[in-house]
């Protein structure tokens, strides 16, 4: 079983309440706009990171990530990308590699909102962690946490860090 704090749009900010809960897991996944090389280091300094560059991420960022990760961990395909849409509106590009790639978990971030949706149509699971960062108009800043074991995911929590622009809680 593998125990997975997901996150997106840090946009170069990284505080003690985000740490915490990387801390607690097995792994971090970043769906991009890291913002600034250091918080990649530093997420990797506490736990294994998987991530992809976001629109906002300089060429420091784009040489360490590339922009989609395909990957499978604990029997689950996973693809993660940075501007994804939603089902039933994901752009072609997506679209097409959905139909070729069949992920059964579908992660991107960008649009700071978190939605979890079950995609009936494409048999995948799609996750948007919202924003864990203070740039954006998102109101709260947010987190995904999961397990994976087996093929299946469990133990999905969505996570509030805090407001934007409010000093970090623990």
């Amino acid at each position: 079983m593998k125990r997975i704090c997901l996150l997106s749009d840090t946009h170069g900010f990284l505080d003690e309440g985000i740490r915490k809960h990387v801390a607690s897991c097995d792994e971090v996944w970043h769906a991009g706009d890291i913002g600034d090389a250091g918080i990649a280091d530093d997420l990797q300094s506490i736990r294994p990171l998987r991530a992809v560059y976001g629109n906002i991420d300089g060429a420091e960022l784009r040489r360490m990530f590339s922009g989609n990760l395909f990957f499978e961990i604990e029997g689950i395909k996973v693809w993660m990308t940075h501007i994804g849409g939603y089902p039933g509106k994901y752009p072609a590009r997506i679209a097409n590699e959905i139909r070729n790639k069949r992920p059964d978990l579908f992660i991107c971030g960008h649009s700071h909102i978190l939605k979890v949706i079950s995609d009936k149509e494409n048999s995948l699971l799609h996750m948007n962690p919202g924003a864990a960062g203070q740039h954006g108009f998102h109101f709260m800043r947010t987190l995904l946490l999961f397990s994976i074991s087996k093929g299946k995911i469990t133990d999905l929590s969505a996570v509030e860090l805090g407001k934007r622009g409010a000093l970090p809680t623990i």
